[in-house]
């Protein structure tokens, strides 16, 4: 009798998650290697810590998600990071986005409105040693002027809109990736590229985010 691999052994685990993300349109190898190296596992927690090497979202605390892997692949590949540029994220979550971002860049910045998600992934940073990470409790909605300009600026929530605060932080040449829909049901991942003058507007597929909300949370 033919034994059957083990789908909790940790190599066929990685292999299958892999397998799943590249057959969903992940092509880039760096960004491949990222996600080779920084294991879903460790930022899924309680319940659903079985089911962080499925191709899915997940709940996580403060009524957020973490993306569906596939997704994270998809939006970080669209970014096309190079070593030396310096990233912000809007929407920290679980910190498994920013230490993707982490892999592929000099410098990230991470944002979130939730005070315990940012003390969380903070500590799932340093006991991981992705010392490029800095995680700040802040409105994400208005970046972080105090460092920009950013080379890529990606967005973890859905906003009607590009926002015009995060879009004035954009180098020339610089690429945000952000989901925009009117609703919950109805969003599409846009591409944006700075330019000498004005912007240039790409649609990539559509997904589903939880929406930007303004403001900081009392967590």
């Amino acid at each position: 009798m033919t034994e059957t691999p083990d789908e909790k052994d940790p190599a066929e685990r990685k292999m299958r998650f892999l397998f799943a993300v590249r057959s969903r349109g992940v092509t880039d190898a760096r960004v491949l290697n990222a996600m080779e190296r920084i294991d879903r596992g460790a930022f899924v927690k309680g319940l659903f810590a079985e089911r962080a090497y499925e191709d899915m979202p997940l709940p996580i605390a403060c009524g957020q998600t973490i993306s569906q892997p596939s997704v994270v692949g998809l939006m970080t590949q669209a970014l096309n990071i190079s070593p030396r540029d310096k990233v912000l994220e809007v929407g920290t979550g679980s910190g498994y986005q920013a230490a993707i971002l982490s892999q592929l860049a000099r410098r990230v910045y991470t944002v979130d409105r939730h005070r315990r998600l940012v003390r969380e992934a903070t500590e799932l940073f340093r006991a991981l040693g992705l010392t490029n990470i800095t995680a700040l409790a802040a409105d994400g909605s208005f970046g972080l002027p105090e460092q920009a300009p950013f080379d890529r600026i990606l967005v973890t929530a859905a906003a009607e809109d590009p926002p015009g605060p995060l879009l004035a932080q954009l180098k020339i040449g610089g690429i945000m990736v952000v989901p925009v829909g009117q609703t919950d049901a109805v969003q599409n991942l846009i591409k944006v590229t700075r330019l000498e003058q004005g912007y240039d507007y790409e649609e990539l597929r559509p997904v589903r985010f939880v929406p930007l909300v303004e403001g900081i949370g009392a967590d």
